[in-house]
């Protein structure tokens, strides 16, 4: 087994980078440890909502332009779905497939899945 150190003797999180290899046996006889972050202040908590939506939407955003080709055909599914009731003769299920397959899309590829 292999570990990683995410926690010190208080209980808190920390970032050290120490890895730890042992055996399957000597793993068993290990105690469970509780939540490294159970100890965070709901107040805390709630504070990092906004910086880490900017950082999640940034690394969204940089994802759609790294890869601009299936970007700019997963919005034309999108726009076509939200703008095409009034400009193509197709039925409306049509339409509201349009838009969630182009909105599946996005977040595939934004996801960083390609």
């Amino acid at each position: 087994m292999t570990l990683l150190r995410v926690g010190d003797a208080d209980g808190r999180r920390v970032h050290t980078g120490d890895v730890v290899r042992v055996s399957a046996g000597e793993f068993d006889s290990f105690d469970p440890a509780g939540n490294p972050d159970g100890n965070r202040p709901l107040r805390a908590a709630i504070a990092s909502v906004p910086e880490t939506a900017y950082w999640s939407f940034r690394a969204f955003g940089r994802e759609l332009r790294s890869h601009p080709r299936p970007t700019v055909v997963a919005g034309a599914l999108v726009a076509v779905g939200f703008v095409g009731e009034s400009r193509l003769p197709v039925p409306d299920v049509v339409l509201g497939g349009a838009i969630l397959v182009g909105c599946l899309a996005l977040a595939y590829v934004g996801g960083g899945r390609l």
